[in-house]
């Protein structure tokens, strides 16, 4: 883990990893559960929660903070998907987490939606 945590801190491999999501999210081997024009939700492949969601930007973002007034689309997509997430699944209560800064190990924003029932 702590080499994957070094690797993924590495501006080149950061700005490969973006790029993927960006401008190859096809060939990402996830089973999706949702995919627009602009963001892609995937079940988080070592979850901490019995459900735990991750959900992406499908544009090259590294954090919350360089998010813009351009991204209005993905962020109304993003309160979509979590919004029919829960419905689906029936999530009496849920978190919605997004990491930034040390916190944050990958360099993609991302979310985390999480519950501790599945």
């Amino acid at each position: 883990m702590r080499i994957a945590y070094f690797v993924l801190r590495n501006r080149w491999i950061a700005r490969l990893v973006r790029w993927m999501f960006a401008h190859m999210s096809f060939a990402i081997p996830v089973k999706r559960l949702r995919e627009t024009d602009t963001l892609m939700a995937f079940y988080h492949p070592k979850p901490a929660y019995p459900f735990h969601v991750i959900i992406v930007p499908k544009k090259d973002v590294a954090s919350l903070m360089h998010l813009n007034a351009s991204d209005a689309a993905f962020l109304s997509d993003l309160y979509s998907t979590v919004q029919s997430l829960v419905d689906e699944h029936k999530l009496p209560a849920y978190r919605l987490i997004v990491n930034g800064g040390e916190f944050q190990e990958f360099p993609q924003l991302h979310f985390h939606l999480v519950a501790d029932v599945s």
